[in-house]
């Protein structure tokens, strides 16, 4: 059983904090090129080896009502509602054009609505967009698939929320980040407890598979006793998963974090402190910690994958169904087809431009060498199922681990001598200290970091 006490060591977290990727992918969206030709992506799409995998949908929704101070992700801030309607004929127009790259008979077993704020649209539109998704693409059964969407619990009534369960949605993710008004006055982000209470209810009652909710951890006026309500608050609501992420102060990237007083962000210690709360908290409660910043039910999806090392990770966070080539839609949102990603144009301008002129809106992206292929597989299998059997890579890339990837476990003693991982002749595992630092140790097989700007990225502590 997972215990605080084990998977809590300040000592550890403070020496291994540092900047680092997510790895939702590998390489990262900062190794994507300017120059990338999206015949390669056309010609991933069309091959014909992938026609027995499935497929996974992303559809990207920028549109929020109100900014919150602390974001930083790709969103409009408009109170225009009417703004949705040419965006949604946009993403029909892209579903056309890509649906026409691939066999859409494909099965589609992992779907996701993301944003800014997917319930921005209207029920109507938002039946519009499954009806076009259902005409251009092969969708599963309700006990078959994982089709998700991001709430707004401030954007959805207890209607809204059956109405997206008779679409086919079947998990929900809501924001909440903190029940202190204190808090959410600072992040411009005012959510008293009822709305995400009223919100919860309303998907148990309408049949929703899974509820995830997000917190975070590092916002202004935080302190540890503060955010203890918020976690003793949350537990008493029982979702069936939490991400509990850290907070990013970027300002220099995201201009609307400079709204807030950087004086009244917690310390480094406070946060430390709060972090370890957290893990208390969470595993009293009987939370399983999946990774990072990731905890579920032990009856969750996430945790029974984990448990039979069938995890997976992608554009979505982590995933509970197999490899999946992903298509993106919208702006700003990145696919990852065969050994290709792909990402669309950033601003809605050009975006809309492109489709509009019947092309696809893929401006920047990566084709994956072989090394990536085997790097990715490898920082995959770190993060999401915690260890690294040596013998199942050299079977399916024809290499001794060992000597491959010698100086990067020469590299990972210092963490052995820590307690963070153990490691033999046939097999890398993280323990249980090393969870929380899991992102360092798959940056030691990341052979992009030394050329790029680590400040790029969020602390991993």
């Amino acid at each position: 059983m997972t215990t605080a006490n084990s998977l809590f060591r300040p000592d550890l977290l403070a020496k291994y904090s540092a900047n680092g990727p997510r790895y939702t992918s590998y390489p990262t969206a900062l190794q994507f090129r300017d120059d990338f030709n999206p015949a390669d992506y056309l010609r991933a799409a069309a091959d014909p080896g992938a026609s027995a995998t499935e497929l996974s949908l992303y559809f990207h929704i920028p549109f929020c009502d109100t900014v919150c101070f602390y974001c930083g992700c790709n969103k409009i801030a408009t109170k225009n509602r009417a703004r949705a309607r040419p965006y949604l004929e946009q993403l029909k127009r892209e579903m056309a054009l890509q649906a026409a790259c691939f066999d859409t008979r494909r099965p589609v077993s992992q779907l996701h609505l993301g944003g800014g704020t997917p319930t921005f649209m209207s029920q109507d539109e938002m039946a519009e967009l499954m009806s076009a998704v259902r005409e251009h693409f092969t969708l599963l059964s309700d006990d078959e698939a994982e089709y998700s969407i991001e709430v707004d619990p401030r954007e959805a009534s207890p209607d809204t929320i059956a109405h997206l369960r008779k679409l086919g949605f079947n998990r929900l993710s809501l924001g909440v980040q903190d029940f202190d008004p204190l808090v959410q006055q600072a992040i411009n982000r005012i959510q008293p407890l009822e709305m995400t209470a009223s919100v919860m209810q309303a998907a148990r009652h309408s049949g929703f598979h899974s509820i995830g909710v997000d917190l975070i951890y590092g916002l202004p006026h935080q302190t540890v006793e503060s955010f203890s309500r918020t976690l003793d608050t949350m537990i008493a609501l029982a979702p069936d998963r939490l991400s509990v992420f850290a907070y990013a102060h970027m300002p220099q990237l995201f201009k609307m974090q400079r709204q807030m007083d950087a004086a009244t962000l917690p310390s480094p210690a406070v946060r430390l402190a709060i972090l370890q709360r957290v893990a208390e908290r969470l595993t009293s409660a009987g939370y399983v910690y999946i990774g990072m910043d990731h905890f579920a039910l032990p009856t969750d999806e996430l945790a029974r994958a984990q448990a039979r090392r069938s995890l997976h990770r992608n554009f979505q966070g982590y995933s509970t169904r197999p490899e999946c080539d992903l298509i993106a839609f919208g702006a700003s949102s990145i696919g990852k087809v065969g050994d290709v990603y792909a990402q669309n144009a950033k601003e809605l301008p050009a975006y809309g431009a492109a489709i509009d002129a019947g092309q696809l809106a893929i401006t920047r992206g990566v084709r994956l060498t072989a090394d990536d292929r085997l790097r990715r597989d490898v920082i995959t299998q770190l993060m999401c199922n915690l260890e690294l059997r040596f013998d199942e890579f050299e079977a399916m890339y024809g290499i001794r681990f060992p000597d491959t990837f010698k100086p990067e476990l020469e590299r990972l003693r210092g963490f052995e001598q820590d307690g963070l991982v153990s490691l033999s002749h046939r097999k890398l595992e993280v323990q249980m200290a090393g969870r929380m630092l899991v992102r360092n140790i798959a940056m030691v097989f990341d052979r992009y970091l030394g050329q790029q700007t680590l400040e790029r990225f969020s602390r991993t502590v």
